[in-house]
């Protein structure tokens, strides 16, 4: 028998070289990978558990056959036998019949828009549902009013890896009809797939809600102030988005020129230039746009960047100028407005402290000169 001291391995009996580390690195990061599947299948089992027992309340009707309050019943039942698990409380069994009968009647919908279907014991589920976890379903069904939404949703959380604050902040924003909704030219001058997922990045309006300034606030104040509040400008932006600089200075022909804010897109893959105005659109803002696209195009695109994108966002636009100003435009940009900004209120006309002294002391003066 190996003795305990044979056991122990000791530093020099292990020769650790290049072969060793990265091999130890693979065989951790298959660990990973493992850890996440397993997490995956088990979140897909639980929720596949909820579907079938939100279905089991409305197929058996079982309000109507074992009186109202068989949902409290079960709550009770089911934490009494398996204490040590959670999910079984009253409340989270009214979500789960809730999240069934809030798809319920559009399966085959589902299954026509690209929903794989999993048959499990003869109910039909929707397999997307379970790269999802279950509080962000629950948010989902609470807030959104149609299936389009809960489904733009659901999508959204599967590729931009969302938290469920980052779900609910993006549900707040209203996201699903402010989202792919800036006046463009992608559609002329991108390939299609890109310009699909160009379209989908944009707003409509951007919602600046976040930022209080003064009122006749400049475009410069306005940059340092999405600046201050990068995380809650990205986070409005969408997903994907890299910062890359404000005010990125770039030289043609000798002659410096800042770009306003300057981002890349992961998802893209491209440069995405934003110019910033305090003001409504004008069909000349465009021209200037344009050449900062150029400029980054020939200056920092590199062969595997796709096209440099530019999105100008104003204080207001008006659609028929906007295309009217793209009309042979040759790189992809598109225009959006803002909304929101918190106005500072106007301070006092109340005299201050200083100026109160000043004048009691005057008085007083006065009232010693008069006796």
């Amino acid at each position: 028998m190996m003795s305990e001291q044979a056991k122990v391995v000791k530093i020099h009996d292990v020769h650790i070289d290049h072969d060793y580390v990265q091999w130890v690195s693979e065989v951790k990061s298959r660990y990973r990978q493992s850890q996440i599947k397993a997490a995956v299948r088990v979140n897909a089992e639980q929720l596949l558990f909820n579907w079938q027992l939100g279905r089991d309340l409305v197929v058996r009707k079982a309000e109507e056959r074992w009186g109202a309050g068989v949902v409290e019943q079960i709550s009770l039942d089911l934490q009494a036998e398996f204490p040590e698990s959670k999910g079984f409380s009253t409340t989270n069994l009214w979500y789960m019949k809730q999240w069934y009968c809030f798809y319920a009647d559009n399966l085959q919908k589902l299954h026509q828009l690209g929903g794989v279907m999993q048959i499990a014991d003869g109910v039909l589920f929707p397999t997307c549902f379970s790269l999802v976890p279950w509080r962000h379903h629950v948010e989902i069904i609470s807030k959104c009013k149609t299936l389009e939404e809960a489904l733009f949703y659901i999508s959204k959380t599967i590729s931009g890896k969302w938290s469920r604050s980052t779900l609910l902040n993006c549900i707040k924003a209203d996201l699903y009809h402010t989202s792919g909704g800036a006046i463009t030219n992608f559609s002329e001058q991108l390939p299609p797939i890109q310009s699909e997922l160009a379209q989908a990045i944009t707003k409509d309006t951007y919602d600046f809600g976040f930022l209080t300034l003064d009122e006749g606030y400049k475009e410069e104040t306005l940059e340092t102030e999405l600046e201050k509040h990068l995380t809650r400008f990205l986070l409005e932006l969408g997903t994907g988005f890299a910062y890359l600089g404000r005010q990125r200075e770039i030289v043609v022909s000798g002659k410096t020129r800042r770009i306003d804010m300057l981002f890349y897109h992961i998802r893209l893959r491209c440069y995405l230039v934003i110019e910033l105005k305090a003001i409504p659109f004008r069909p000349e803002f465009v021209g200037k746009l344009n050449f900062y696209v150029n400029a980054v195009n020939h200056l920092m695109k590199t062969p595997e960047d796709n096209p440099t994108i530019g999105l100008l966002i104003c204080s207001d636009k008006d659609k028929t100028e906007v295309q009217y100003a793209f009309e042979a435009v040759q790189n992809p940009l598109g225009v959006a407005s803002y909304n929101n900004i918190q106005i500072k209120e106007i301070q006092s006309q109340l005299p201050t402290i200083d100026e109160l002294k000043k004048r009691i002391r005057l008085l007083e003066e006065d009232l010693a000169r008069k006796t």
